[in-house]
C-alpha cells in the first residue's frame, strides 16, 4: 500500500495506474483528479514556457518582415504576410486571455485578463480590417483606411511579453510546490516494525501508534515516537534548522524525518499519518502559501475598482485624440491598446503571495512555521513581546544549583539529602536524587521515615536523625538556622528554593534547586530589545522569585502571581493601551494568551493545544526562533511593500504617457510594445525581487 501525495488515501501500488514519477521518486494517486492537482503545477510551467516561445517567435518574424524586411506575397500586401503570423499568437497563445474574460464576465467584474484581451483584439482587429478592405470590401469603413500602419507586431509581443511575466510568477508558484515537494519526500517510505517478536519491513504508512519501530544509523525515523532501547545523535536540522545533532535517548521524544546518526534505537509510535510533525509542518506551509495577507486584500480591492476604470480612460483617450485631436484612426487607436496593456494589474496580483510564498518556505527551513500571511505580515508590528515564565523561558523543570557545605562536605550534603528524598514523589525531591545519581553516588534505601507535608523529611540513619526541609522545619526540631540566614536569603534572592539538611544534631549544609534559564534565552530577550520591543515576563510565581529570573534575563517589566485563566486579561490590558501585544509560550494554562495575542508564538516542545492555538510555532525549544520571526516578518513585509511600489508604479505611474500626455509636447504616442514591455518588467520586477527573500539567513 501506498499514500496518495495529495489526499492522503491509501492506494494499491500493484492495482492503481495513475502513479508519475518526479526526480526519480514514485508518486501514486487515488484518483485522475489527484493526479492532476499533483502535476497541474508542472503542467501550467512547461506549457506557458511553450507559449512564450511560440508567441515570441512569431512576434519577432512578425516584427522582422515589417520593419526590415518588407516582401509581397503572390503579388499581393505583405500585411497579408503579418496577418497569417500574428493571428496564430492571438487566437492560441492569446486564448487563456479571452477565456479570462468569459469568466469575469459570468462574474460580473472586470480583471486583468479583460484589458489584455480588449487591447490585443483591437490591435489585431484594426490591422485585419485594414489590410483586407481594400480586397474584399473596399467601402467599408473608409476612415479606418487612411494611414500607413497595421499592428500586428504589437499584438503578437504584447501577448509573448504578458505571457513571460505569467511563466516568472508561475516559477515562484512552482517553487513553492516544490519545496512543499521535498518535505513529502522528506519521509522515508519503508520502517522496520517489531511484530509478534519478529522484525518486517512495512511501508510507513501502515505504522499503528504504539508500534515498536527499529531504526538503524544512517535511516530516517518515519513517524513521531518516543526511545525506549538505545541511544543516538539525530539530525534534526531538516525539521527543527538545528545544525548541531541532538543526543536522545531512553524517554526522549523524536520526530519523524529526523536521521538517526549513530546508535541503533528503538521507538515507539505516538503519532502517524497526518498527526506526525512532518505532516502538520507541510500542512502549515500549504496553509500560509494559499493565504491572502491583509495588504493582498487591499491590493484585491483596488484591482477591483482599477480595471473598469482603466477601461473608461482608455476609450476617453482613443476618442478624445480620434475626435478632439484630429489624429488619424489609427494613432488614436494605439492610445487605447498602450493605456490597457501598460495598467494591466499582472503584477499586483502576484505583489504580496510572491514575498508570502517564499517568506513561509524560508521560515519553515528555519524552524519558524508561521500559519498564514496574516500573521507573516502582521509579526513585525508587534510593540510588546509577553514570555511566559516556567517551560519558555526556563526549562521547566527542577534543577540542583547550589550544594553549599555547612558541617559536612558538599558531596556529604547531597548524598545524605538524596538518601532521604529517594523515596520522595516531590519535584524538589526528584532533582536532588536525580544529581546525586549523575555525580555516581551510591545510596542507601531507607526502611523507614516520614513526611510532614509543607515542612520537610525526617529518618533515622545510621543511629542518628537525618532532617530535610525549611526553616520552620528545622526549628521545631530544635536544629539552630539563624547562623545561616544570610546564606539562606542569598540563594532566595536569586529565586531558588532552598533545603535545609541536618544530621545528628547540626546543620550539615543546604541544597538551593531551581528551574535554570534556557542557554539561549538571555541572547534572544537582548536581540528582542534591540529590536526596540518592550518584553514582559508572566508568571504564577511569587514577586521575589520572578524578580530574581527577570535579573538573569535582562527583563524589567514583570507580571507576577497571575492565575493561568487570568493571562488573557492582562494581554487585553495591554492591548487596551494601543499596544500590538505577541505572547510567548508553551502549555495548556498558556492557550487562552495565546489566542488574545495579536500574534500567539507556541513553543514547538509545548502541548499540542498551544501549538494550535498559536499562529507561528517555533519548531525548537529555542526563544531565537521569535527574533527570526520578527526578522522575517520585516524582511518580508519590506518586499510586499516593495512589490506594490514598483507594481503601482509601472501600471499608474505610466499610464498618462501612454494615454497621449507627452504627444502635444513632443509628438510623441507610446507605442503598445513598448507598453507590453514595462508590463512585463513590472511583473519580472516583482517576481525577482520577491526571489532575493531565498538569500535570507538568520543573524
Amino acid at each position: 500500500m501506498a499514500k496518495d501525495s495529495i489526499c492522503g488515501m491509501f492506494v494499491d501500488e500493484n492495482k492503481v495506474q495513475l502513479k508519475t514519477i518526479q526526480d526519480g521518486l514514485t508518486y501514486y494517486f487515488c484518483s485522475k483528479t489527484c493526479l492532476d492537482t499533483f502535476l497541474k503545477p508542472q503542467k501550467e510551467i512547461k506549457k506557458l514556457l511553450i507559449l512564450v516561445f511560440f508567441s515570441l517567435s512569431f512576434g519577432a518574424l512578425t516584427a522582422f518582415f515589417e520593419y526590415f524586411h518588407p516582401i509581397q506575397p503572390f503579388g499581393l500586401s505583405n500585411y497579408i504576410l503579418l496577418f497569417l503570423l500574428a493571428t496564430p499568437v492571438q487566437f492560441i497563445a492569446g486564448w487563456r486571455f479571452y477565456r479570462g474574460t468569459k469568466d469575469a464576465i459570468k462574474s460580473k467584474q472586470a480583471n486583468m485578463d479583460s484589458l489584455i484581451a480588449i487591447g490585443t483584439t483591437a490591435a489585431w482587429l484594426y490591422s485585419t480590417i485594414y489590410t483586407f478592405q481594400g480586397i474584399f470590401f473596399p467601402q467599408i469603413f473608409p476612415k479606418i483606411a487612411t494611414g500607413t500602419e497595421v499592428y500586428f507586431t504589437e499584438s503578437g509581443l504584447i501577448i509573448g511579453l504578458i505571457l513571460l511575466g505569467t511563466y516568472m510568477q508561475h516559477v515562484v508558484q512552482g517553487r513553492a510546490s516544490n519545496a512543499i515537494r521535498k518535505l513529502l519526500d522528506l519521509q522515508p517510505k519503508m520502517a522496520i516494525v517489531v511484530r509478534d517478536g519478529k522484525e518486517e519491513s512495512i511501508p510507513v504508512e501502515q505504522i499503528n501508534v504504539d508500534d515498536i519501530l527499529i531504526i538503524k544509523p544512517g535511516e530516517k525515523i518515519p513517524v513521531d515516537g518516543i526511545i525506549i532501547e538505545g541511544f543516538s545523535a539525530i539530525d534534526q536540522s531538516a525539521i527543527t534548522g538545528e545544525s548541531v545533532p541532538v543526543t536522545k535517548k531512553v524517554g526522549d521524544e523524536v520526530i519523524s524525518a529526523t536521521m538517526n546518526q549513530s546508535g541503533m534505537i528503538k521507538v515507539k509510535a505516538t503519532k502517524v499519518g497526518s498527526e506526525t510533525t512532518l505532516s502538520q509542518i507541510i500542512k502549515m506551509v500549504q496553509e500560509a502559501i494559499v493565504s491572502r495577507a491583509p495588504m493582498q486584500r487591499l491590493a484585491d480591492s483596488v484591482a477591483a475598482y482599477f480595471v473598469p476604470v482603466v477601461i473608461v480612460v482608455s476609450i476617453a483617450s482613443f476618442l478624445f485624440w480620434y475626435f478632439v485631436g484630429g489624429l488619424p484612426f489609427g494613432l488614436a487607436l494605439t492610445t487605447l491598446i498602450a493605456v490597457l496593456i501598460i495598467a494591466c494589474p499582472c503584477a499586483l496580483g502576484i505583489a504580496t503571495p510572491a514575498a508570502i510564498m517564499i517568506g513561509a518556505s524560508k521560515g519553515a527551513q528555519n524552524g519558524v512555521l508561521i500559519k498564514n500571511g496574516e500573521y507573516l505580515e502582521k509579526t513585525y508590528k508587534i510593540d510588546s513581546i509577553i514570555f511566559d515564565k516556567t517551560g519558555t523561558l526556563t526549562k521547566g523543570e527542577l534543577q540542583v544549583t547550589n550544594v553549599v557545605s555547612i558541617n559536612a562536605s558538599e558531596n556529604d550534603v547531597l548524598s545524605l539529602t538524596a538518601i532521604i528524598e529517594k523515596g520522595s514523589e516531590h519535584p524538589i525531591g526528584k532533582a536532588i536524587l536525580k544529581k546525586a545519581q549523575e555525580s555516581g553516588m551510591s545510596l542507601s534505601d531507607l526502611k523507614q521515615y516520614e513526611t510532614i507535608p509543607g515542612k520537610g523529611m525526617k529518618a533515622n540513619y545510621l543511629d542518628s536523625v537525618l532532617l530535610v526541609g525549611n526553616r520552620l522545619f528545622m526549628n521545631e526540631n530544635g536544629i539552630e538556622t539563624e547562623s545561616i540566614e544570610q546564606q539562606i536569603q542569598k540563594l532566595e534572592n536569586e529565586g531558588k528554593t532552598i533545603v535545609i539538611t541536618s544530621y545528628n544534631g547540626r546543620v550539615a549544609g543546604l541544597v538551593a534547586v531551581a528551574d535554570t534559564i534556557k542557554e539561549s534565552a538571555k541572547e534572544a530577550i537582548q536581540e528582542i530589545k534591540n529590536m526596540g520591543r518592550e518584553v514582559w515576563m508572566i508568571t504564577g510565581d511569587n514577586e521575589r522569585t520572578a524578580r530574581a529570573v527577570a535579573n538573569q534575563l535582562g527583563i524589567e517589566n514583570i507580571m507576577s502571581q497571575v492565575l493561568p485563566q487570568d493571562k488573557a486579561n492582562k494581554v487585553k490590558e495591554l492591548q487596551e493601551k494601543g499596544r500590538i501585544v505577541a505572547t510567548v509560550g508553551d502549555g495548556i494554562n498558556d492557550a487562552p494568551m495565546l489566542a488574545q495575542a495579536d500574534v500567539g508564538i507556541a513553543i514547538g516542545a509545548g502541548t499540542d493545544i498551544a501549538k494550535e492555538t498559536g499562529g507561528i510555532v517555533l519548531m525548537r525549544n529555542d526563544l531565537k526562533g521569535v527574533v527570526i520571526a520578527i526578522d522575517l516578518s520585516r524582511r518580508t513585509v519590506k518586499k510586499m511593500k516593495e512589490n506594490l511600489f514598483w507594481a503601482f508604479i509601472y501600471n499608474v505611474g505610466l499610464i498618462p504617457i501612454a494615454a497621449g500626455v507627452l504627444y502635444p509636447f513632443f509628438g510623441m504616442l507610446l507605442n503598445p510594445i513598448y507598453a507590453a514591455v514595462a508590463m512585463a518588467t513590472s511583473s519580472i520586477t516583482v517576481v525577482g525581487n520577491s526571489m532575493l527573500l531565498n538569500r535570507y539567513k538568520p543573524k
